[in-house]
């Protein structure tokens, strides 16, 4: 009994004195080397702020997304007066060969839809700006550009083709050879890549018009 009793006085103390050695050990090593604490905490910081950085850089699509139409509120403006009917056009070799020409590739899809009334359609297209595709409606009369209008922006840069003094230029243009526009269209600085798409959709728009009427 009295051997079991010292035995187990022994091992706390190894333990108090276990703990203790390692308490100095470690105020001995911070007061040696004051940088080493503060350079581990600094690299969790670190840590910390690139794991935030992630987060943010997955979310950025999202936030950078602008909705300025529905497709409600698009056809509302296109047909104020009257509901129009929906209709699709399908994309045959001819076509998607001008189509190759207009947009640079070969269209994915194998018909587009459309809405009409009288001589009057509109039109909503995606086209890639510089990474995202951007929403663009397009109401043409007759032949002619009647409005352009941006539906979904979801580029960093560019949103300005969203304004009207941009948007202007396309009002009353019409299509020649299949593949240009009547008039030249004025760029935007930090914005190319989203004018041309803008641009392109246009024109393409005026083809499949003119293939309905």
């Amino acid at each position: 009994m009295y051997r079991k009793s010292m035995n187990q006085v022994t091992r706390k103390k190894a333990s108090t004195w276990e703990s203790a050695g390692a308490s100095d050990l470690f105020h001995s090593i911070t007061r040696s080397c004051p940088g080493l604490l503060t350079g581990a905490i600094a690299s969790m910081k670190s840590v910390k702020y690139l794991l935030f950085c992630c987060v943010l850089l997955q979310a950025e699509p999202a936030l950078s997304e602008q909705v300025y139409f529905s497709k409600e509120s698009f056809l509302q403006l296109a047909f104020p007066a009257s509901e129009p009917k929906s209709g699709v056009i399908w994309l045959t070799s001819q076509r998607k060969q001008v189509a190759k020409e207009l947009l640079g590739h070969s269209p994915a899809e194998l018909r587009v839809r459309y809405w009409s009334l009288n001589d009057r359609s509109a039109w909503i297209l995606d086209k890639v700006g510089k990474e995202q595709p951007i929403t663009i409606g397009v109401i043409i009369e007759n032949d002619e550009v009647q409005q352009v209008e941006i539906l979904v922006y979801r580029e960093s840069r560019g949103g300005e083709v969203r304004h009207g003094f941009f948007k202007q230029q396309f009002v009353g243009a019409q299509l020649i050879n299949n593949i240009d526009l009547d008039r030249n269209i004025d760029g935007i600085s930090g914005a190319t890549l989203s004018v041309n798409a803008v641009t392109t959709v246009t024109k393409w728009a005026l083809y499949l018009h003119e293939q309905i009427f």
